[in-house]
């Protein structure tokens, strides 16, 4: 996530959270620390897993204070064990006591989902198999929660309801039928656009690849429909499998030859990792 991008997508957004915590003053930092206060604080890893989110987490502080000064010894993607220490913060004692809680929230997040996606990710080598997030993310926490997942090794699905059609149930309902959705999709969207139908039986699959989809997902389908789906499919779409897919179910499914297994457990299931800022003193 490089400076541009944090300037016209995530600053608002960081802002944002600041304020929430911040709404008229950090009443306890101001009742102790009267005027500007050079100090240090670190900050420590403590639990095993994999770092995403340090530019989030640096733009918190530089954003209260622009003089924030960072040294740190890994950067995202890095592994990192219980009891390292990833690295310094140094510049006024009240924007680091104050900034504190809302730069831990980001990286802590971030970092449990890259962390999970990893492991999610190491459950499909050898496999053609690539793992995709979903929408199913934390309001206003989007951009960092995917980038968090392409950190962790997994590839990120559409952005959001721009980014590419995805025929859904509901979608399919309101159309009519399959073949009258892909058509009007077709007729509407670039031809640049990828159309993607979401199936539930080998009815839908059957229709989905007459009508001409790109992309057929298999959802909440049986192991053994889906093998079935893969045969009608036979290459004429790529095929994706989703519903209900986590860390531990994910094993069942690596043999099928599907070309993307999406998982919305990447970004509402995965637990933060626990990092700290400790040991703030004055220099």
């Amino acid at each position: 996530m490089n400076d541009l991008t944090m300037t016209v997508n995530a600053d608002e957004l960081i802002m944002s959270a600041l304020r929430e915590d911040i709404s008229s003053e950090d009443v306890t930092t101001n009742a102790i620390i009267k005027s500007y206060t050079r100090g240090k604080v670190e900050l420590i890893c403590k639990q095993d897993g994999i770092l995403a989110g340090l530019e989030v987490f640096r733009r918190v502080f530089t954003l209260l204070d622009p003089k924030t000064e960072f040294d740190m010894k890994k950067t995202d993607g890095d592994q990192i064990k219980k009891g390292e220490l990833i690295g310094t913060v140094t510049g006024d004692i009240r924007v680091l006591l104050s900034g504190e809680r809302t730069a831990l929230n980001y990286l802590q997040r971030m970092s449990g989902i890259a962390t999970y996606t990893h492991a999610t990710v190491s459950l499909l080598e050898g496999t053609k198999t690539k793992l995709l997030d979903t929408r199913k993310t934390t309001p206003n926490m989007r951009i960092f929660e995917k980038y968090a997942v392409k950190v962790g090794g997994g590839g990120n699905h559409r952005y959001n309801l721009s980014d590419g059609i995805l025929l859904k149930d509901n979608h399919i309902g309101a159309a009519g039928s399959i073949t009258e959705a892909v058509n009007m999709a077709r007729d509407y969207a670039p031809f640049v656009r990828k159309i993607e139908v979401e199936t539930e039986s080998l009815d839908m699959v059957r229709e989905a690849v007459e009508a001409g989809a790109d992309i057929i997902m298999l959802d909440n389908m049986s192991y053994d429909d889906m093998k079935k789906a893969i045969s009608i499919i036979d290459g004429r779409a790529k095929t994706e499998c989703s519903g209900n897919v986590t860390r531990e179910s994910i094993k069942a499914l690596t043999d099928l030859g599907v070309d993307y297994i999406s998982s919305g457990a990447l970004t509402h299931s995965a637990p933060i990792l626990d990092l700290s800022l400790k040991n703030l003193h004055e220099i």
